[in-house]
């Protein structure tokens, strides 16, 4: 099952509860609602092309073959018609809901809209009807870590500390973002590719939850030989992760847990002692530092682990993942890019959502994660400056003059007025000088947002696309790009707005 990218727990779970009736989209609606107030404002993100839809999947989607089943749906691979593009579709079943699984699936629904990381998978579309709920994803093809560790047995410390750090990165992101996970495992880690130094996405997201600094998390979850010692307490907060984490690396280092039993109960016990043994053979070619960060992420005492945060600021973190990927001609051209059209903006990033795929994007992210030094998923000023400054300070560049473009760089490319520029912001900057935005997918942009084939794009299909389109937004849009004043966006109008001083 390593090349489905979402959640199985839904699929596979059995327990026995009273079947109550619920509404599940009013329920969607009171999780979005506080994301999606309309107003003369538009915010653009990613997530405001992800909304819950009653159009016809089957009429967008061919269904190819089962990836999985279970007695509440199943998850299958899927081809855009008009595009062309495979994701990954997992169907959960109306009538087999309970009131627990439906309250976990609009959870994770809530929860994969608002992440937008490199190392974790991306939700694509939402849809409904009468019959089932349907959650598209990319689909990701590498296979599960665990297989991975199955083959090679053991990896080479700098292999580990490369898998490692684009494990931490996306935990260490979501905590940002009152994220955990809950339920981190090789199985859940999957690669985007069977090439050898093919990215990791995280998934499965059906156990997280958004948590609160103050008050601790008391539900038992997760999977034995990762789960952490205060999860058995139904005491803990997000450090849960971490401990997680220090379990994969050293099954990485080892080729075995450091917790085994071959019962349960067994685990749980060596667990709770959190005992980490080193004495095999296999450790004595294993460096100090790397054993010392395994005994900081598997701390018994949660107020002296340390975050996921400070485990990507680790020594041996940093020693073995140095690159030098970004050169001036990258900085430069990331400079130049400009789209200061607010309609120009959703285009791109609807592109940049809906058409670009991953195998596209794997030196752009590698570039992103060189830049965002500390690895929290998005790059910020101080971080952009150190890259110019290392890279274009000489006698065309002064000091002064990279400040100016730093700032300027920002406002450019920060669309959702954050301050700092999102993975996704990123990716959008990029898209031109990798020439990835070609005629053919412009034009197939525009058919998927010309919903009745009539060859232009009206409010209506627009707002269907894209929630927080109003009359006011919509008459900007127009005013941009709407020459002969017919109200809507025809094919040439929407491919100058896209190309116009790109």
């Amino acid at each position: 099952m390593g090349n489905i990218c979402c959640s199985q727990e839904l699929l596979n779970n059995t327990t026995e509860i009273e079947i109550k009736p619920i509404d599940l989209n009013q329920n969607y609606k009171q999780l979005t609602t506080q994301d999606t107030k309309k107003s003369t404002y538009l915010k653009l993100s990613p997530d405001l092309f992800i909304h819950m839809k009653r159009e016809d999947l089957f009429s967008q989607y061919s269904i190819g073959k089962a990836l999985g089943e279970g007695a509440y749906g199943q998850v299958s691979l899927v081809t855009n018609k008009k595009t062309g593009i495979v994701r990954a579709m997992k169907a959960i079943k109306k009538d087999c809901l309970f009131e627990e699984e439906e309250s976990k699936l609009f959870q994770e629904m809530h929860i994969l809209k608002d992440l937008d990381h490199p190392n974790i998978v991306k939700l694509q579309e939402l849809f409904q009807d009468e019959k089932c709920y349907y959650l598209i994803t990319e689909f990701l093809n590498g296979g599960e870590l665990f297989d991975r560790i199955q083959k090679a047995k053991t990896f080479c410390e700098r292999d580990a500390a490369n898998i490692m750090k684009q494990i931490l990165s996306a935990v260490a992101y979501c905590h940002s973002k009152q994220i955990v996970h809950r339920d981190l495992k090789p199985e859940n880690i999957i690669f985007t590719s069977t090439d050898e130094d093919a990215q990791l996405k995280i998934i499965d997201f059906g156990t997280s939850r958004r948590f609160d600094n103050h008050k601790n998390m008391t539900k038992r979850l997760g999977t034995p030989y990762y789960i952490a010692p205060e999860v058995l307490m139904k005491k803990y907060n997000e450090k849960c992760d971490v401990w997680s984490c220090g379990v994969i690396l050293y099954i990485l280092l080892a080729g075995y847990p450091p917790f085994y039993g071959k019962k349960d109960v067994d685990i749980y016990q060596k667990i709770v002692k959190a005992n980490v043994p080193f004495y095999s053979e296999e450790w004595t070619k294993i460096s100090d530092q790397a054993k010392q960060l395994i005994l900081k992420m598997l701390c018994k005492d949660v107020g002296q682990r340390i975050s996921a945060q400070e485990a990507l600021a680790d020594p041996w973190m940093l020693e073995h993942n140095q690159t030098n990927l970004v050169d001036q001609q990258f900085l430069k051209n990331l400079s130049e890019f400009s789209a200061k059209s607010k309609l120009k903006q959703a285009l791109l990033t609807f592109m940049a959502c809906q058409m670009i795929q991953q195998h596209e994007v794997e030196e752009l992210q590698k570039l992103f994660k060189e830049l965002d030094t500390n690895s929290d998923g998005t790059l910020s000023k101080d971080e952009l400056k150190k890259a110019f400054q290392d890279k274009l300070i000489n006698k065309d560049y002064l000091v002064e003059s990279i400040e100016d473009k730093i700032e300027n760089l920002i406002q450019q490319i920060d669309i959702n007025q954050s301050g700092k520029i999102d993975y996704t912001e990123f990716i959008i900057a990029c898209l031109q000088q990798q020439q990835l935005i070609t005629q053919d997918k412009i034009k197939q942009s525009f058919k998927i947002l010309d919903i009745d084939g009539d060859n232009f794009i009206s409010k209506g299909e627009f707002q269907r696309a894209m929630e927080g389109v109003d009359d006011v937004i919509w008459s900007e849009f127009l005013e941009e790009c709407d020459e002969d004043k017919d109200g809507k966006i025809s094919e040439a109008e929407f491919i100058q707005i896209i190309l116009k001083k790109i």
